[in-house]
């Protein structure tokens, strides 16, 4: 089992205290039906390093998986779609890192078992670069990016959203997480 504390430090200077596989399971067990639809939306305002959209991921892969596992171009699509729809803020860039690798390598091991080897040239670099854009290195309270070295101005959390086109052209729209909270966006 994962531990639930990385230092005494991290508790006490951010409150970072991780959540047991046993308690994700549980929980998104109340909300089976949305965490087993590929295209439902799911954010985690303090993802830390992915506990609960780990387990959202592999939940929606299994349904991919099963449906899909004959065509790999229509795995590919509905794996996009389940990677797209994840997304999380998390205030330590280091658990940001984490969270986006252990996405990354959830999908890829499947992909990889799907596609025997043959895999689409670049698909899994845009899996990649959709999660640079879908878990972010912000504050959640403050809905504001924390601000990289050298920087002096601080930025709104802006997510995007994917829509998969015709065939494999995808659209993006951005949106401040401010203004979708208000209702403005």
């Amino acid at each position: 089992m994962p531990e639930q504390v990385k230092s005494r430090k991290r508790v006490q200077d951010h409150g970072e205290v991780f959540t047991s596989t046993r308690e994700v399971n549980a929980m998104l067990d109340m909300v089976r039906q949305e965490t087993e639809r590929i295209e439902s939306r799911f954010l985690e305002p303090a993802c830390g390093d992915g506990n609960f959209l780990a387990e959202v991921l592999r939940r929606k892969l299994a349904v991919v998986n099963r449906r899909y596992h004959k065509s790999l171009a229509e795995w590919e699509r509905y794996a996009f779609i389940a990677v797209s729809s994840i997304y999380g803020v998390e205030l330590l860039s280091d658990n940001v890192e984490t969270c986006r690798d252990r996405l990354y390598f959830i999908l890829e091991e499947d992909y990889l078992r799907v596609c025997r080897k043959r895999p689409t040239r670049g698909y899994l670099e845009a899996i990649r670069f959709v999660l640079t854009r879908n878990i972010l290195n912000g504050d959640a309270l403050t809905l504001r990016q924390v601000k990289a070295a050298g920087e002096d101005t601080d930025k709104p959390i802006i997510f995007s959203e994917w829509s998969l086109i015709t065939g494999n052209k995808v659209k993006r729209r951005d949106f401040r997480l401010d203004e979708m909270l208000e209702g403005s966006a």
